[in-house]
């Protein structure tokens, strides 16, 4: 189910969902990061969502963005980017930062991070490189260390590198699906395909790579490039990393619960892993905290990187507790010490059982050593009351 600029005209921009979700997705189940939420939830880090824009909505009242959405440019038509007609760049945002609005309901990866929208598309989700590269540079520009840039292109025009490397050098990681939702393709899709962008695609449920195609009810993954399937689109483009990519839920425009599937919501999600990341350790550079990402992803099982997951699926426990980074350079004086390394304490109803076995060992244990002693005693007597023959 794709969304047409006929669409918009007839049935005008993506309503809001009717139904509300009472549980977390299992995106969340599977990585987890309510286990590292004591120690980092992305305060202080800002993400950008070059797009289709973030619903202003969102970031007011009770939005699951309230208090941390920062509206930048509309690079394409009037307005700023608080306007958000196909729903695809608010659903984005709520997987990277969305706070959790209901018991058990889904949230954000890192839900103390700031989201930056910056809108490069048309009401339809279309872009261009040079669009692209305009948001690109305007996310820099607003002070967003990380970025998802959430519609790829298939041109490698010039105007796009010369943006990926100018938002590098300014301390700008830059996320990007291999591919577009929904569609297959067979060629690299950029900035994906460019060196320093990490290139992410989808798993599904099962822990193998997204394919199919699946639609989804109330999808806002329909709403840019087609929804509803994360596809096997990009895989001749460099495959860096993996995360949950097929029927995921979030918030998206105007409130409400919906589902998403495709690459770019992949993205998102290694997005907000990074940000949680650079909320605890925030003087690592662009290349360290890829680089952290990429060697602390859980593997595949097979020669690296994989063709299909690259390094691996990300994992936002591991990549927090890592200390330091295997590329960080040498200290200087002005340069802020590297955190210590970070233990993650096990789930709190699993100490007293664990104390309770541990104590029954150690009773066991000492009970069989009264007994061998003993044994030991007996027949020692037993020798020393022989008599020689």
């Amino acid at each position: 189910m794709g969304q047409t600029v006929s669409d918009v005209r007839q049935n005008g921009c993506r309503k809001p969902s009717g139904k509300v979700a009472d549980r977390a997705g299992w995106a969340q189940a599977y990585l987890r990061p309510e286990a590292v939420w004591p120690l980092s939830r992305g305060a202080g880090v800002t993400v950008a969502v070059i797009g289709s824009g973030v619903d202003a909505s969102a970031g007011a009242g009770t939005g699951a963005l309230a208090g941390r959405l920062g509206l930048g440019p509309r690079l394409h038509g009037e307005g700023d980017a608080g306007r958000d007609c196909v729903g695809h760049g608010t659903v984005l945002a709520s997987l990277i930062a969305g706070r959790r609005t209901a018991d058990g309901a889904p949230s954000g990866l890192a839900p103390g991070a700031k989201v930056l929208a910056v809108a490069v598309t048309d009401d339809a989700g279309s872009t261009s490189a040079d669009l692209l590269a305009r948001g690109i540079r305007a996310a820099a520009d607003g002070g967003a260390r990380i970025a998802v840039v959430a519609t790829p292109v298939a041109e490698a025009a010039p105007v796009l590198a010369e943006a990926v490397a100018y938002a590098t050098a300014k301390g700008m990681l830059l996320v990007a699906p291999v591919g577009p939702d929904g569609q297959s393709t067979a060629a690299p899709v950029y900035p994906a395909g460019y060196p320093g962008v990490l290139a992410v695609a989808a798993l599904g449920a099962d822990g193998a790579p997204a394919g199919g195609a699946a639609s989804a009810e109330s999808s806002a993954a329909s709403a840019a490039s087609a929804a509803g399937s994360a596809g096997t689109g990009g895989r001749a483009s460099r495959v860096d990393l993996v995360a949950p990519g097929e029927a995921l839920l979030a918030a998206g425009p105007g409130g409400g619960t919906f589902t998403a599937s495709g690459p770019s919501y992949a993205a998102a999600l290694v997005a907000g892993a990074a940000a949680l990341v650079l909320g605890r350790s925030p003087s690592l550079t662009v290349d360290q905290l890829a680089e952290r990402l990429r060697t602390t992803a859980y593997r595949p099982g097979t020669a690296l990187p994989d063709p299909a997951v690259g390094w691996g699926t990300v994992d936002p426990m591991t990549a927090l507790a890592a200390g330091g980074s295997p590329t960080a350079p040498a200290a200087d004086a002005g340069a802020r010490p590297a955190p210590e390394p970070v233990v993650v304490p096990p789930p709190a109803d699993r100490s007293a059982h664990r104390l309770a076995s541990a104590v029954t060992g150690v009773s066991l244990g000492g009970a069989v050593l009264v007994g061998l002693a003993a044994a030991a005693v007996r027949a020692g007597r037993n020798r020393g009351g022989r008599r020689p023959e």
